[in-house]
């Protein structure tokens, strides 16, 4: 019998770290999300050009009713029928609702 030739069919130490890194850097992180998404002022704006009647629960359990007249990064002007206007600060806000 002729011995033949064989050769080892094996991979080259570099294609072996091509494979290993390849699928590393072909996963991208994701975009991290905007710090800001304005769908608070969004909220803002709507309800005061439509001069909704909303209500306002504060963290003591208050509870004013009124409409948003403007604001601003830390507070909210609501005028009231019947009662004076009156200056909420954002913190103080526990949540708000439309009546």
């Amino acid at each position: 019998m002729e011995s033949a030739n064989r050769k080892l069919i094996r991979p080259s130490l570099n294609e072996i770290k091509e494979q290993t890194t390849a699928p590393r850097r072909s996963q991208q992180k994701r975009p991290t999300p905007p710090d800001q998404t304005n769908a608070e002022n969004f909220y803002y704006v709507k309800q005061m050009q439509a001069k909704t009647p909303m209500v306002f629960v504060l963290k003591d359990g208050e509870t004013l009713h009124g409409t948003i007249e403007w604001y601003d990064k830390c507070c909210l002007k609501v005028n009231r029928n019947g009662e004076p206007n009156i200056l909420i600060y954002k913190p103080n806000i526990k949540y708000i609702y439309k009546e």
